[in-house]
């Protein structure tokens, strides 16, 4: 690898560092996105535990009980602070929050969907969150491929000028070119796997995480429906 990128052209080696550089930001990507995912999913299942053994719907709301890396959590309060705006007039929680919300009379359908849709518009903005990123991963894969080939088409080029010129057809004269222009396809499918890799995992892990988070609003809907949800019966 050292004598084929000592044999490349300028060309080369400059592609040849731009692929290092791009490696180097992709496997940071890649480090930082497995880590905010597998500390995502531990909070997601603290948080769905202590809901799910909540007599209330609210009281984790109520309590202020924090779970700041769960996108589950997120989607949770968007909820809560829809219905306790329309049941309380305010989301707001203080000494006098539980209270108030035990003298409160329930709300209608139409408030009801609003509430729906405020989790909707949390599932949405935390599937941007996770999904934040993978592009460059995606650019990388399919962009990469072909720098590393325009490097190899580059330095062909080059050894084989450079034989026209000396005019002598040699292997020991073509040789070191050639081997030069190869190190950038080398190198840019040394960037290409792993990013593919873990691009793939990545994007199946966000669309298993987005079904999760539309599944618990259907669930944390129900729940608020169940308790909150006034019916008039005509």
């Amino acid at each position: 690898m050292l004598y084929a990128f000592e044999n490349s052209n300028l060309p080369g080696k400059i592609i040849i560092l731009l692929l290092v550089f791009g490696s180097v930001f992709c496997w940071s990507i890649m480090w930082t996105k497995f880590s905010f995912i597998r500390v995502a999913r531990r909070e997601s299942v603290r948080f769905l535990s202590r809901f799910r053994k909540s007599a209330d719907p609210l009281e984790i709301y109520s309590r202020e009980l924090k779970f700041p890396a769960s996108p589950l959590a997120s989607v949770y309060r968007a909820g809560a602070e829809e219905i306790c705006f329309h049941l309380l007039g305010s989301s707001e929680v203080d000494e006098t929050f539980e209270l108030r919300l035990a003298e409160s009379g329930r709300i209608g359908p139409v408030e009801m969907a609003s509430v729906r849709s405020a989790m909707e518009r949390a599932v949405g903005e935390e599937m941007l969150k996770l999904e934040s990123q993978l592009v460059l991963l995606a650019t990388a894969v399919s962009g990469a491929p072909f720098l590393g080939l325009l490097g190899t088409v580059w330095g062909v080029m080059d050894a084989f000028s450079g034989v026209a010129q000396a005019g002598q057809a040699s292997m020991a004269a073509l040789a070191p070119g050639v081997s030069g222009a190869l190190i950038t396809t080398v190198t840019a499918l040394l960037v290409a796997i792993p990013a593919m890799f873990g691009y793939n995992f990545l994007i199946t892990t966000v669309k298993q995480m987005t079904v999760e988070m539309e599944n618990f609003a259907a669930e944390a809907a129900a729940d608020f429906e169940h308790r909150y949800l006034r019916i008039d019966l005509r």
